[in-house]
């Protein structure tokens, strides 16, 4: 009897991710995500896995449909399915909405991937800590280097 060697799969890269306090209150941006790429299906699972287990288990996200490669109306990430909605409203260009029953809802600006690193580490700070209610997602500027 031959043996197959075990594999194991490589883990998602760790998600460049930078959240706000959990204590803040209601917020209109929960932080930044500044995702590796514009693939959905690649770049969700190490988001998720990224999230403290506080927030329980994800079941939607909402993102700009105009930035991100087609995707399908959901996906399995690590065992679970999670719906996948998309937007082209003005207001929500740069964010990406996270649901989860009984837990809440959390909105974060994305940086877009090919943002350079030295800018991209100042707007995930700000949107962290300037993220509170009364402060749009869209005043936390975010570069746009793609043609």
């Amino acid at each position: 009897m031959t043996r197959t060697p075990h594999t194991t799969l490589p883990s998602p890269p760790r998600p460049r991710l930078r959240l706000a306090p959990h204590d803040d209150g209601p917020r209109a941006i929960d932080g930044a995500w500044w995702p590796r790429s514009y693939d959905l299906l690649a770049e969700l699972p190490g988001l998720l896995a990224g999230l403290p287990r506080t927030w329980g288990h994800i079941t939607s996200v909402m993102l700009n449909g105009a930035d991100w490669s087609s995707t399908p109306g959901r996906t399995l990430v690590a065992g679970q399915v999670v719906r996948l909605r998309r937007t082209l409203t003005a207001a929500a260009v740069h964010t990406v909405v996270l649901l989860a029953p009984g837990r809440g809802r959390w909105d974060l600006l994305v940086v877009p991937p090919d943002t350079p690193e030295e800018a991209a580490g100042p707007i995930m700070e700000r949107a962290a800590e300037e993220g509170s209610v009364g402060v749009p997602a869209s005043s936390v500027a975010v570069p746009r280097a793609r043609s």
